[in-house]
């Protein structure tokens, strides 16, 4: 099959992929930032989301993308490097023309997947599958004191328990960081390979590129410094 067979086709897939987990990205940062506004608001959005039937087959769909996206950037990252042979040692210094990103591409991702387990465990598992639990009928399963529709209760003892909390911002204004790096080349990368390649769209391109990641990680990065500092002021009080 040519997506799986052609080095092309999974450039592609990895294109496809990539563009769809940016374009979640930029919604779940968009609705996080009620969270700065009105906690009730972002409450009202976790209890429309929640364990709702398509909030579940739109979880599916990210988990598949997710594991489609990184499992050809493994199998892509290999099969460069096999083809590369000892020749990929004979270079130490930094190529000429070659950000530093586009080389670290996959370490960049198991940074970013790193932290969406980490993310996941403190936020999803707490949530969603909580609810789900629930409906299953196991009502007394609880792994947090907050319901798991009180999203805001829940992010808010998260970024704001004395000294933890605020290392977890630390920790997560990094992850920001990394992902800004994984998605100026990602987003450049994802439309060079879908035919903006030419002279004219080269520049364009890279700008949308930086532009897209600094919207993202942006989005996330104001909840965390309100969090931040209001976990701050806790302290000082």
């Amino acid at each position: 099959m040519w997506l799986k067979d052609s080095s092309i086709g999974r450039k592609l897939v990895m294109s496809i992929t990539g563009l769809a987990l940016v374009l979640f990205l930029l919604s779940h940062g968009a609705m996080n930032l009620a969270l700065v506004f009105s906690e009730e608001a972002y409450n009202v959005i976790c209890s429309i989301l929640g364990a709702n039937w398509y909030a579940l087959i739109a979880t599916l769909g990210l988990g598949f993308l997710v594991v489609v996206h990184f499992a050809y950037a493994l199998y892509l990252t290999i099969q460069n490097r096999m083809a590369r042979g000892k020749d990929r040692y004979a270079v130490t210094a930094k190529r000429e023309g070659v950000e530093w990103e586009s080389e670290n591409m996959l370490v960049l991702g198991f940074v970013v997947i790193g932290f969406i387990v980490l993310h996941l465990a403190n936020l999803w598992f707490k949530m969603q599958f909580t609810e789900i639990m629930h409906i299953l009928g196991f009502h007394d399963f609880a792994v947090s004191e907050f319901a798991p529709t009180d999203g805001a209760g829940l992010v808010k003892a998260l970024f704001t328990t004395p000294v933890w909390g605020q290392v977890y911002c630390v920790l997560y204004l990094a992850w920001l960081v990394a992902l800004w790096f994984h998605l100026r080349h990602g987003v450049w990368s994802a439309l060079h390979t879908m035919g903006f390649n030419n002279l004219k769209w080269m520049k364009r391109v890279k700008c949308i590129g930086t532009v897209v990641a600094t919207l993202v990680a942006g989005l996330f990065a104001v909840v965390v410094l309100y969090y931040l500092g209001v976990g701050i002021g806790m302290l000082c009080a």
